[in-house]
């Protein structure tokens, strides 16, 4: 049995090594994400060496980045919302899976299961209806009896509840402008899902590492690069959760914390 480990590499994307396997969440691993300017540290080499399988949560291009899935290789397993993957097939990409939720996919000793998201899946968001289109997900990995929950994006949904009690929470907090759009948790809100998910610690993601070239240097968005993570920690604290904020900078590995047997 192996101790997992999880890397916080940006944004929405984070390796997680479990069960033997290693993830890698909404890969965005470059400089440019479309029109967006990384702020954060771009990640280098090593933090995508030996990835076995890609999860993509929805179709957005800060989440599904064509770039960044070339990097990894045309041949690298993704698994993606159910509905995207000839799109994908006609980028060049050769092992795609397709998945809905509550569907899981079992590889080696790692089990992943899709969930539920309350968020756009159109390419183009939300208004459009030519282009693109399926549904958004969050995943559900699982090994060794260690369960961690990667929301990609997603606003509140009583689902969550049958989803805990999970080790590990990987829960969006902002995103990359100076406001959020419908289909986004607030620190607040994220709070509320960690309780609904029982979660024993919550690693705070989406967040400090895009902006739009030239606004990050405005007072509000330099606020809004650092701000978010410990708004979260500040409502669950005042939540009374038992749930530990593990706020850890883009680029950097997560400090887990001892396990503890659910109860």
């Amino acid at each position: 049995m192996q101790t997992p480990a999880l890397h916080f590499l940006g944004h929405a994307t984070t390796r997680v090594e479990l069960g033997g396997r290693v993830a890698l969440t909404d890969p965005v691993l470059t400089q440019w994400i479309g029109p967006l300017a990384r702020v954060a540290p771009k990640p280098d080499v090593g933090a995508w060496t030996g990835v076995d399988v890609v999860l993509i949560s929805h179709l957005h291009g800060d989440h599904l980045h064509l770039p960044s899935l070339k990097l990894l290789g045309a041949g690298m397993p993704i698994v993606v919302p159910r509905g995207a993957g000839s799109w994908l097939a006609k980028h060049g990409f050769t092992a795609v899976e397709e998945i809905s939720p509550g569907e899981t996919i079992v590889d080696g000793d790692l089990a992943i299961t899709a969930t539920e998201a309350v968020h756009s899946g159109h390419r183009w968001g939300p208004r459009l209806t030519h282009g693109p289109q399926s549904p958004a997900l969050g995943h559900l990995l699982e090994a060794d009896g260690y369960r961690i929950y990667s929301a990609g994006d997603t606003d509140l949904f009583p689902g969550m509840a049958a989803l805990g009690p999970v080790d590990v929470a990987l829960l969006p907090v902002w995103g990359w402008g100076p406001n959020l759009g419908p289909g986004h948790l607030t620190p607040e809100r994220a709070a509320e899902a960690a309780a609904l998910l029982q979660a024993r610690a919550a690693v705070p993601v989406h967040w400090g590492t895009l902006a739009v070239p030239g606004l990050h240097r405005t007072a509000k968005m330099r606020r809004l690069l650092v701000e978010p993570p410990r708004t979260f920690a500040h409502h669950v604290r005042c939540a009374g959760l038992s749930t530990e904020v593990l706020h850890t900078r883009p680029g950097s590995d997560v400090l887990l914390p001892a396990r503890r047997e659910h109860g």
